[in-house]
């Protein structure tokens, strides 16, 4: 059940458990605030006591559920749960017909794929905490004691380890990604090359950050401190970060963003690392979300 709660609703497995508490807690005020106003009002026995009962509680468990959601921290999840009903319902008064709006936005699920700390998946985590069209569905990671784990379980948010056997010569993971409804891909220092079966089931969507002006120290091997290293040996007067699609080859898909920072010939690779980071944490999010909406508004 929590598999399907967890597909239908793209969230973690302990968001899961947090929202039906959510749902449990909520019900339960309603019930008791919609007997203690009847007793107010002087309505507690009669035929009619049932029926504006009914009335009552329908009236109040959205509110309730919504003021029990705010200390839970799922205000937001709940806000667009109870909006989907209403528009099923015809309610939202927001729209006299039932034809759908085709200038909306639709729901976008992203799966951040990571390897290490995990500073730039908390950040696009923390970028589309409450945005109304995007939102993390699921951290993919492919080792073993990876910070980005930690994250995942803290944020409650659904995480995959991969496996490499079937990653490679398997299917890559993608009937799991689509089994969870992800439609976009975002690589946030993964070190894996990525395998022709995700490329073609995620086209065009599935973009990559790389800590170095590409193409200059791109491709097999330049990561990291690698590719700091690499950068101040050169003796560069400047070096950035390059956001780019991905494609079958190592940093080669279409360049989306870049961003410049000098670097000083007294800089070690350690200080250069933290100027990118910087880099990294400013654009890296905003440049997700610009990306997936004008992907969008191409249809």
């Amino acid at each position: 059940m929590f598999e399907k709660l967890q597909s239908k609703w793209k969230v973690g497995g302990t968001q899961v458990l947090i929202i039906l508490c959510t749902f449990a807690i909520g019900g339960s005020l309603t019930g008791y605030l919609g007997r203690k106003l009847l007793v107010l009002a002087g309505i507690e026995k009669g035929w009619y006591f049932l029926p504006i009962y009914i009335i009552v509680v329908t009236i109040i468990w959205p509110m309730m559920v919504l003021l029990v959601s705010i200390p839970f921290g799922q205000f937001r999840f709940f806000s667009r749960y109870l909006g989907r009903m209403a528009n099923k319902l015809g309610i939202s008064g927001t729209k006299s017909s039932q034809t759908p709006d085709s200038t909306a936005p639709s729901q976008v699920s992203l799966a951040i794929f990571a390897s290490g700390a995990g500073s730039n998946a908390a950040q696009i985590i923390e970028h589309f905490r409450n945005h109304p069209h995007i939102q993390v569905g699921c951290i993919v990671c492919n080792k073993e004691g990876a910070g980005v784990i930690q994250i995942a379980h803290n944020q409650g948010i659904k995480l995959i380890m991969i496996d490499k056997e079937r990653f490679f010569r398997g299917d890559g993971h993608v009937h799991e990604l689509k089994g969870l409804g992800i439609d976009f891909i975002v690589l946030a220092g993964f070190l894996w090359k990525i395998p022709a079966s995700l490329i073609e089931a995620f086209p065009n969507r599935m973009v990559n950050i790389h800590p170095a002006l590409l193409p200059k120290y791109g491709g097999k091997g330049m990561y990291g401190l690698h590719v700091h290293q690499a950068v101040v040996a050169n003796q560069e007067r400047e070096t950035g970060i390059t956001i780019h699609q991905v494609d079958a080859q190592y940093d080669h898909g279409k360049h989306i963003f870049q961003a410049r920072c000098p670097v000083e010939p007294t800089d070690t690779p350690e200080m250069v690392a933290q100027k990118v980071h910087q880099l990294e944490h400013k654009y890296f999010p905003a440049i997700i979300e610009k990306t997936i909406l004008e992907l969008q508004n191409q249809g």
